[in-house]
């Protein structure tokens, strides 16, 4: 069984609640959205077939316990549950980045889903599947990627919308919720006011990654 791989690297995890720990990122290819602000657009297409048991083999050179399947989109590909298992029984603590538009059940709810819902300035809010938002565990977590006031306050009307629906169906789930700047775009002092005047339980996100290797787009 093969899957297709862009890159596997070791590096300090940039985002989500692990922001700053040692972390072993599996890069697959292949994404079906297009976002303006993408910043792994050579992960649309690059990438080498690799067996799921090598991958698995593979990764047993660094010593970390914590790794990240990412992507490009990595749920595009039917093989990778299957990886997400084989990291989950060799015991690793597993962590999926997916940009909503797929159905998170294809992986196991002992994986940390972090699901990445699209706003209007990535060009690509309408590809989120809201049904995800039901599928949430404890565990998961979820970002908003922000550019200007317009993404603010779509994502903030968002979270409202997931109250909601954990209301009527009597969930006591409160998934993580980050909002993050484009970098470029929006400055982190200006969310931080916003997210204060609205008076938001989020977290703000900054890519850690980003601030330690400003210049290096690649393996970080």
């Amino acid at each position: 069984m093969t899957i297709k791989v862009n890159e596997i690297f070791y590096s300090i995890q940039g985002e989500s609640s692990y922001a700053g720990r040692p972390c072993i990122f599996i890069r697959l290819a292949g994404c079906n959205l297009r976002c303006s602000y993408c910043d792994t657009t050579y992960a649309y297409d690059e990438g080498e077939e690799k067996t799921v048991a090598g991958v698995l083999k593979e990764i047993q050179k660094f010593q970390c316990v914590l790794v990240e399947v990412t992507g490009g989109e990595p749920l595009l590909q039917a093989e990778t549950p299957v990886l997400i298992n084989g990291l989950l029984q060799q015991g690793y603590r597993v962590l999926l980045e997916t940009n909503g538009s797929i159905d998170i059940r294809k992986v196991s709810d002992q994986c940390v889903r972090i699901v990445d819902f699209k706003c209007p300035s990535s060009g690509m809010a309408h590809a989120s599947n809201l049904k995800n938002v039901d599928y949430l565990s404890e565990q998961d977590e979820v970002k908003f990627v922000i550019g200007n006031r317009e993404d603010f306050n779509y994502s903030r009307d968002f979270v409202g919308l997931m109250e909601k629906r954990k209301k009527k169906r009597g969930s006591k789930v409160n998934s993580l919720i980050h909002f993050a700047p484009v970098l470029g775009k929006l400055e982190p002092r200006k969310l931080a006011e916003w997210i204060l005047e609205e008076n938001l339980c989020v977290h703000l996100q900054l890519q850690l990654h980003k601030i330690i290797w400003p210049t290096i787009t690649r393996g970080v």
